[in-house]
Parts: C-alpha cells; sequence; structure tokens
C-alpha cells in the first residue's frame, strides 16, 4: 500500500534531514513541539498579492488570527504590511500587542455587549454578525463623548439554493440576506456614528462556484443599499481558501477507495477496531460522509483566490468578479488563515513505544495526544514524516502497516483511526513529523486532559546555509548548531 505522502516544502524537508538539530529543539524545548516557519507565511501573503496585484482592484489581507496562536505569525503579518482578524478579545490583545495599529484590525465572530464597549470606540473595524450587535454598536457609539464613527462591515448570510447554503443547511452566522429592508434600515438610522464600509460574508466550503454566487448576492444588496442613500465600498469574501495538501492526488484516491472496499467486505480492513471513518454500509452501498476533508488537492490558496476574480457573475452578464468590482470602484477584502499558514508548521512527537493489540494490529505509541493534530473531530488523512535515530537503522526495511496512538489514557486517543504504512517499526526515541499542522491544528483544539503538558512553539528560520530558532516570543532569536 502507497499510503498517503504528504506535500513537504522544500524549507521544510531541509529542517527535517537535520536529526541533530531536531534533537536539540526537542531537548531544549520538551516533546512533543510545533515549529513554525515565519518565511513559510511571508511566501504565502506574498503569492496572494501577485494574484490581488495583477487584479487591478483596490484590497486588504486580514490574516485570520484563530488559525494559529503563533507571534511569530502575527508578528509577520505586520509587517508584511497586512491586517490582521480577530474573533476574540484575547485575540485582539495580541495583535495590538504585537504593535497592529487599531485602522489594521478588523473583529469578526458574534461578540456580546462588554466586547462591543471596547470596539466602539477602538477605531478598529467591527465585522457586525448581527442586527442586535449593530443596534448596540450605535447605542455605545452614541455614548461615548467625541461620537467617533465606527468602521463596520456586515456580515450577511442565506445565498439560497445554488449556493454553499444548500435547502437544510443554515448558517448560524450573519444577517440573513432577507433581512435587507431591516438591515438598511439600521445603517440608515445610524449613519451619524457608524462608517459603513460594506458587506461580507464567510462560508464554510472552499467551493469557488459558491463563493460567486455568494458575491452575486451581496452585489444585489450592494445596489439595494446605495439606492437607499448608503455608500458601500468594500465586499469582504472571508476565507476558506484551500490548501495544497500533496503532490500526488492519486495516491489518496486509491487509499480512499481502500477504506471503502474494507468497509464493504471486498479488502483488507485499513481502519481501527472498524471505525467507519463517518461511511456506513447499508443497501448493498456506502452512504454517509467522510469525517476527513478532499486532501487531493494540489492548488494553494492563492490559485483559488485567482479563480475566484475569474468567475463569472451570473447577474452582470457572466462578467468577472474582479472586472465588476474594479468597474464598480468597489474594494476587495479576505481574510485567509490557513491558506497564509500552509505548510509553515511542523509538529513533532516521539515514539514511546510500540505494541501489539488483541488483534494483531501493531501500536505506535507516542508522547502526543489526537487533539493536538486533529482538527476538532476530523481525521488527517497524510503520512507523517518519521526519523529513525535507534542504531537499528541499517536493518533491511519492510513495509508495515501500523496505527499511531497518542499519550491518553483513553480508548479514543488514537492518533490516525486508519493505517499508516511506514518503511519499518521504529524505536522508543524516534522522532515523527507531522507536516502542515500551522492550519487549524496546533492551536485549535488542545486539551489539558489528564494534565499533559501542552506542546510549546518554536520559531525557526533559515540563516546562512543553516538554521536558526527561538522560543515564540515574537522577537528574540536563539541561534542552534
Amino acid at each position: 500500500m502507497a499510503g498517503l505522502p504528504p506535500r513537504v516544502h522544500p524549507l521544510v524537508r531541509s529542517f527535517l534531514g537535520r536529526e541533530d538539530l531536531l534533537a536539540d529543539l526537542l531537548t531544549r524545548w520538551g516533546s512533543p513541539l510545533n515549529v513554525v516557519f515565519p518565511e513559510i507565511f511571508r511566501g504565502n501573503v506574498a503569492a496572494f498579492r501577485r494574484v490581488l496585484g495583477t487584479s487591478g482592484l483596490q484590497y486588504r489581507i486580514c490574516y485570520a488570527h484563530k488559525a494559529n496562536q503563533a507571534r511569530a505569525f502575527v508578528r509577520a503579518a505586520l509587517d508584511e504590511g497586512i491586517g490582521v482578524d480577530v474573533a476574540s478579545p484575547g485575540e485582539l490583545e495580541s495583535a495590538l500587542n504585537a504593535g497592529f495599529p487599531a485602522g489594521r484590525v478588523e473583529v469578526t465572530g458574534p461578540k456580546g455587549r462588554d466586547f462591543l464597549a471596547v470596539l466602539a470606540g477602538s477605531g478598529a473595524t467591527v465585522n457586525v454578525d448581527n442586527l442586535w450587535e449593530l443596534s448596540e454598536i450605535v447605542r455605545l457609539a452614541r455614548a461615548r463623548s467625541g461620537r467617533r464613527r465606527v468602521p463596520v462591515l456586515v456580515r450577511v448570510c442565506g445565498f439560497g439554493p445554488g449556493s454553499s447554503r444548500a435547502p437544510g443547511r443554515v448558517s448560524r452566522f450573519g444577517v440573513p440576506l432577507a433581512r435587507h429592508e431591516a438591515l438598511i434600515d439600521l445603517l440608515r438610522a445610524g449613519s451619524d456614528v457608524l462608517e459603513f464600509l460594506g458587506l461580507s460574508f464567510h462560508l464554510d466550503t472552499s467551493e469557488v462556484r459558491d463563493k460567486v454566487a455568494a458575491v452575486d448576492g451581496c452585489l444585489h444588496l450592494f445596489e439595494q443599499s446605495m439606492a437607499a442613500g448608503l455608500a458601500p465600498r468594500v465586499l469582504n469574501v472571508g476565507g476558506g481558501f484551500r490548501q495544497a495538501f500533496v503532490d500526488h492526488p492519486a495516491a489518496f484516491d486509491a487509499y480512499v477507495h481502500a477504506i471503502k472496499r474494507g468497509l464493504t467486505g471486498h479488502g483488507d480492513p485499513l481502519t481501527w477496531d472498524g471505525n467507519t471513518l463517518g461511511y456506513r454500509y447499508e443497501d448493498g452501498g456506502l452512504r454517509g460522509v467522510p469525517v476527513f476533508h478532499k486532501y487531493a488537492g494540489t492548488a494553494a490558496g492563492s490559485d483559488v483566490l485567482r479563480e475566484l476574480l475569474d468567475g463569472p457573475l451570473p447577474g452582470h452578464g457572466g462578467r468577472p468578479i474582479a472586472r465588476v468590482l474594479r468597474e464598480n470602484m468597489i474594494e476587495i477584502w479576505l481574510e485567509p488563515g490557513k491558506s497564509l499558514a500552509d505548510h509553515a508548521g511542523v509538529t513533532l512527537a516521539c515514539v514511546e513505544f510500540v505494541k501489539e493489540a488483541s488483534d494483531g494490529s501493531l501500536l505506535v505509541n507516542l508522547d502526543i495526544s489526537r487533539d493536538k493534530i486533529c482538527p476538532a473531530d476530523q481525521e488527517v488523512m497524510l503520512d507523517p514524516v518519521l526519523i529513525y535515530r535507534s542504531a537499528a537503522r541499517g536493518r533491511d526495511t519492510h513495509r508495515v502497516g501500523v496505527f499511531f496512538a497518542g499519550n491518553l489514557c483513553l480508548e479514543r486517543d488514537m492518533i490516525f483511526n486508519h493505517l499508516t504504512f511506514i518503511d519499518r517499526l521504529p524505536e522508543p526515541g524516534d522522532i515523527v513529523a507531522f507536516v502542515n499542522t500551522a492550519g487549524y491544528q496546533m492551536d485549535l483544539s488542545a486539551s489539558a486532559a489528564l494534565m499533559q503538558r501542552q506542546p510549546r512553539k518554536a520559531v525557526v528560520l533559515s540563516e546562512d546555509g543553516g538554521f536558526a530558532a527561538c522560543a515564540d516570543t515574537g522577537d528574540q532569536r536563539e541561534e542552534v548548531p
């Protein structure tokens, strides 16, 4: 079985080839350890800028802070001159402490009264989630001395059939388009204290056709707003851009096919203890939705942005989005998170022991838990990179299927619920590197169960043909051999 080989960035590949360096970092900061590469982050920013620069549009890129808490990424975003998207008081404090001026901060997500009170006079752009938020901002702004106008975007949802919100699926975020009259009335009534910048959407999908439908719906609301005397000039298309997980999509497709054969009894089982990974076998076929993303993608987030800008708008004679926005002098904003962190992080863990389960399965136990590798309940379908440090490295190799298991005293703590095929069995102290974990894996679902130590972060930079590393303090650098 070929397995699920991931794409590995050349800088990361070079880093993982330095066994001495990996050992030094793990000795210094402990295992498991998260490692981030701000140079790769900066390269991803540059790729987005190249696409936007050729579009002829005015734009703003805001790094979605929630993708990763690394101070190094926030500092890189600051130094690159882009904005930051924060979704909590803690993230706002992080951005301001890094040196972001309020004018380059956008605040998204649901916000309560206390948070809104802080934002009303801050100068940050408030991306409004609902009509209550909007009316509360007006009330708070009017109560402040000086009556500083609050810059606001309004997130909208409910784009109807043909969009990402298929019948029966509803978003908990945003103002429904059907409430446009109430929205416009509130914006007009609060115009003395609001600077209405424009509209925003964020879809829980990376499908370009769905984003095109959302743009079409937003532009219709732009027209209604302008007819009511408002002057929106910004369209925020959110995030949800893809990552380039692999170089060879066929390997992923072949593995998923093999999983399905195993679940239907037509092939060897590839999952732990009958786990179906979201599928169910009924009426002679497989049903259900898999608990993993489509890892066969080879297009980076900037490629998806280019496809979106070239997308034809049904409501505008099929003209591409970039042309319609440019002709109407509408600025585009976006909030990439995982696409800016794509390939900019790895997670290192160590093998503690190898054992055989009662059904004959081989378990490789690591000193890390599943929730520090897998986002929420999703299965990560990429093979890790093994760095064999043991003396047995000279013996003959043979491919063997293993299950990686975590260090929590819980049956469910399996790093992967699918078989991983490796060259040979590792031994205690060997290093396992999980690649491309910076986006929504290092921080989103970390647990303090059983008082396990939370992984620290190290920042690695290339330097004079080698590497330099420091703790993730945002500015300190400490050289390594």
